[in-house]
């Protein structure tokens, strides 16, 4: 029922459409005010919305509607202070016409456990009915989602329940998103660090769009944050910067999301902005903004994409976060990007990080078409890792 995506299928998937088995979706708005989507989806196969994460595997042609709502207004006041629980995902509302077309959805979270130490018994899929709220094992957890078979459809997000005692630090996948406020005199910027949910990227996306902000196109972090920690953000010594830490934690979609305001005067020199660990000193992430960069941003027509230019943008993060490679080599070498003995010389790296650096600089050595084919391959094999690095907004 699942075949995988089709190599040769177009990548730049907009963000209000479905990849599917024989092309993309489009979905339809129906309802701004409820932020409710429709999308009907003609054949069996697989489908992913690189947008927010969630995909479909469809046994026959179905009808889906799904909506974004906030978990805040539908946990109860105990839930929401109980510290053995925390959100881990998006909260969504989804209808099935015809009930049973679904064999199973992939739900998104952004836990980001060691590999190898992800128990299963951590992760509940929180259905909220008439009755109340009904928690349900996953059938199994994976990087960057849940999986849920035979699904009964409802309001449904993933939660993480933690065992009283352990102690456990929670790591997550987290989005930095700068917003530029054009001034003539001191311009100024926002800068956001949340949890990788595309609800919240979202509701920041339109709050900032009330008051004019353009957001600017960065990276990620490369590695896992901790929730709950605080983290400094710096730059260069003429800048303002208030407040001057932020704390990764999860507030719903319609609350006020902290962030960072930086002054940066009239903005004629490039500033170089980073966030830190506060407690390690470590730096999670930075980024350079130059004063082109503002003005690309105002700019209406979006660049081409370029798969090359994606790999070349995010290799560290692509060292750090790329799993299985065997099905990539596979690609790669049946494409004859790499020969027999390079693919054994990257299978006989020590570790996953050095497997992943090897691929890279091999790759990345045999020029953009030979990158294009890794961006396809990995679109492929590994959607959700290039969804999370491409953060698309609505």
């Amino acid at each position: 029922y699942f075949p995988n995506l089709s190599f040769g299928i177009e990548t730049d998937c907009k963000n209000n459409q479905f990849q599917g088995p024989e092309g993309n979706v489009d979905i339809e708005l129906i309802d701004k005010s409820l932020n409710r989507y429709s999308v009907h989806f003609p054949t069996a196969g697989w489908y992913l919305w690189p947008a927010t994460g969630l995909g479909f595997g469809v046994r026959e042609a179905v009808t889906v509607t799904i909506a974004f709502e906030s978990w805040g207004q539908h946990l109860d006041l105990a839930l929401q202070q109980d510290k053995r629980r925390m959100v881990a995902g998006p909260l969504f509302d989804i209808t099935a016409e015809p009930v049973g077309a679904i064999a199973k959805i992939h739900l998104p979270h952004f836990i980001s456990l060691p590999e190898g130490e992800v128990d299963i018994s951590w992760f509940q899929v929180a259905h909220f009915k008439d009755e109340g709220m009904v928690l349900e094992q996953p059938t199994r957890v994976e990087p960057f989602y849940a999986v849920l078979e035979n699904p009964s459809f409802s309001l449904m997000g993933i939660l993480l329940w933690i065992a009283s005692g352990t102690g456990l630090s929670v790591p997550i996948t987290s989005t930095t998103l700068i917003y530029y406020h054009p001034h003539p005199e001191d311009t100024k910027f926002h800068v956001y660090l949340i949890p990788s949910d595309c609800t919240l990227t979202k509701a920041i996306d339109e709050e900032e769009d009330r008051f004019h902000g353009m957001r600017l196109q960065t990276s990620p972090p490369v590695e896992p944050l901790n929730f709950g920690s605080c983290y400094s953000v710096s730059g260069c010594t003429h800048l303002e910067i208030v407040p001057k830490e932020l704390k990764l934690s999860y507030r719903s979609p319609g609350e006020i999301q902290p962030f960072s305001k930086v002054y940066a005067g009239q903005m004629k020199e490039p500033i170089q902005l980073k966030i830190t660990d506060k407690s390690l000193g470590s730096l999670v992430w930075e980024t350079l903004v130059k004063p082109v960069d503002l003005q690309l941003g105002a700019t209406s027509a979006p660049p081409t994409f370029s798969g090359a230019a994606f790999v070349k943008e995010h290799h560290r993060q692509l060292q750090a976060r790329m799993g299985d490679l065997d099905g990539v080599l596979d690609d790669l070498e049946d494409r004859e990007v790499l020969t027999k003995n390079e693919k054994e010389l990257v299978e006989q790296a020590q570790t996953r990080r050095r497997r992943n650096e090897t691929l890279l600089r091999m790759v990345e050595s045999k020029g953009d078409q030979a990158l294009e084919l890794l961006y396809g391959s990995l679109s492929e094999r590994d959607p959700y890792l290039v969804s999370y690095l491409r953060q698309p907004s609505y």
